[in-house]
């Protein structure tokens, strides 16, 4: 099995909004677990980034958050995305595609294109 990579610098904002936006109200453990998940374990999320996010996230108005019991009955912070930061994952994500399309040029791109 490959070694989990770290998630790559910049996308995990965009990854814990798109979580949020899929899933509902998350605390900041199910947010790793499932980001971890959806890309089939191949990514590591380090607690020391995440938490911090979080509150950056809350701060800008991205995200609001809630005390609430785990699956496990234990207080946790619970996190969801608000009206703000599902603006925010919008403009994010198109953002995300234009960069992905002009890195898919480079790759597709052959020297007797350019001549």
């Amino acid at each position: 099995m490959p070694e989990k990579s770290d998630v790559p610098q910049g996308t995990l904002a965009l990854m814990v909004l798109k979580t949020l936006d899929l899933l509902g109200p998350l605390h900041g453990y199910g947010i790793a677990r499932r980001i971890e998940q959806i890309s089939g374990d191949l990514l590591a999320v380090n607690q020391g980034t995440l938490y911090p996010l979080l509150l950056k996230l809350e701060h800008e108005g991205a995200i609001a958050s809630d005390w609430g019991a785990s699956e496990n009955n234990r207080r946790a912070r619970f996190y969801r995305l608000t009206k703000a930061g599902r603006k925010q994952l919008q403009a994010e994500t198109g953002d995300w595609e234009r960069t992905a399309a002009i890195i898919a040029r480079f790759f597709a791109a052959k020297a007797e294109d350019l001549s």
